[in-house]
């Protein structure tokens, strides 16, 4: 059996040899950026992502994740390509409101949301998705006290789960959303003058790279909102689906198929036409649009050899792209895409180890990769990086200087 590999990183391009971000090669997108490590970004690929949903999926709304990535420059390119974006913070909140786009088309979503935030966004005028009951009377209590209306969805944990997704989100025993069989004191508290009901959330789990589970949960999704229906009699005017659209970064991913995902999507909408009579049917995405359009990009410092292993070390690691060295060994480890960056046609290879300057065994970029033969000085660049990298590394660890951000 031949080894697995990683997923081709077509979405760049090659120009004399070296790897293409944002039309520049990585030569002059290092300078541009002015420094490594750094974490840069094409918005051509954001904008191909977009583009590439559009045709599968014209008949839904999509919406933006903005934790994925919360890069100010990123999340205002984004609110104009789609529909709407989706909050997890009262930072991520300001992020949002100061692209210009509608607060209509904005929702925060996250359990123990603070009494601060519940006001800020009913003073804005943006969509609460409503995590418990306690947090829908603390909702009640901000409108009363400051003689103002609250839009509300309602995030519903759901009584199945989405098998094969990299991290389960609904299903089971969860801190995200109402559990289905609590929603007779919900929709009591609903029925206050001061609130607005707007929709439903349902989102069962992330980094999914099989079509047939979430084929599965999406027909999952409208039979539980068609049963609620009837139980309580409601309106929708939006229904959102969540995401969980995965993206390959390990040896043996494939590229996630959304032809039968968006052929049955189309069925299920054409079947439940009177549910959804004036209701915007929403996917909410965040890695899926952003990840594979950034990279993360250090210099090699030194290489050594030790007992017969090359070893190239760089002047970034672990302290910056938390995920791609392993999560502080708390999972089996497995190497994102690697290149250098500069070297990306060279035919002449060796095994190596690529590591970062943190005084921990754990530094780890790259662990045992046949790779073309690198000097110092090169670049060596991490693709899938463009999502939960720079905001979800510990960049502080060691203290250590920072990297930049850069959307081409």
């Amino acid at each position: 059996m031949s080894p697995k590999t990683h997923a081709d990183m077509n979405q760049f391009s090659i120009r004399d040899g070296q790897l293409v971000i944002g039309g520049h090669t990585i030569d002059e997108a290092v300078a541009i950026a002015g420094q490594t490590p750094c974490y840069l970004y094409d918005r051509s690929v954001i904008r191909q992502n977009v583009d590439n949903l559009r045709s599968f999926f014209p008949k839904v709304s999509l919406h933006y994740a903005i934790k994925a990535n919360p890069m100010p420059a990123v999340v205002n390119h984004l609110s104009q390509l789609v529909d709407g974006l989706d909050v997890a913070s009262g930072k991520e909140l300001h992020t949002a409101l100061s692209t210009g786009i509608a607060p209509t088309k904005i929702s925060f979503a996250g359990p123990g949301k603070s009494e601060q935030e519940l006001t800020m966004a009913i003073f804005s005028g943006i969509t609460i998705n409503v995590e418990s009951i306690t947090e829908l009377e603390r909702i009640i209590k901000v409108t009363d006290s400051h003689d103002r209306y609250a839009n509300v969805a309602l995030r519903l944990n759901p009584d199945f789960e989405l098998k094969s997704s990299g991290m389960k989100m609904g299903g089971g025993p969860q801190q995200f959303g109402i559990d289905v069989e609590q929603l007779d004191q919900v929709f009591e508290l609903l029925q206050h003058p001061r609130l607005k009901f707007m929709g439903l959330h349902i989102f069962t789990g992330s980094q999914n790279l099989n079509s047939g589970s979430i084929i599965t949960a999406h027909n999952s999704i409208f039979a539980l909102v068609e049963r609620l229906q009837q139980d309580y009699g409601f309106s929708l005017k939006h229904l959102n689906i969540g995401g969980g659209f995965g993206i390959p970064y390990f040896p043996g991913d494939q590229l996630l198929d959304l032809e039968p995902i968006a052929d049955n999507l189309t069925q299920l909408i054409a079947d439940h036409q009177q549910l959804l009579t004036d209701c915007e049917l929403i996917l909410e995405l965040g890695r899926y649009l952003v990840g594979n359009a950034g990279i993360y990009v250090c210099q090699i410092t030194d290489k050594k050899v030790s007992r017969d292993q090359t070893y190239l070390i760089c002047n970034g690691g672990l302290h910056h792209h938390l995920a791609a060295s392993g999560n502080f060994g708390q999972v089996i480890r497995k190497n994102y895409p690697v290149a250098i960056a500069n070297r990306m046609q060279q035919s002449d290879t060796e095994l190596v180890n690529i590591v970062g300057p943190l005084c921990t065994p754990l530094d780890i970029l790259a662990n045992k990769m046949e790779l073309p033969k690198a000097e110092i000085g090169d670049w060596v660049v991490v693709f899938q990086s463009g999502a939960y990298g720079f905001t979800a590394s510990p960049r502080d660890f060691l203290s250590h200087p920072h990297p930049v951000e850069l959307l081409l």
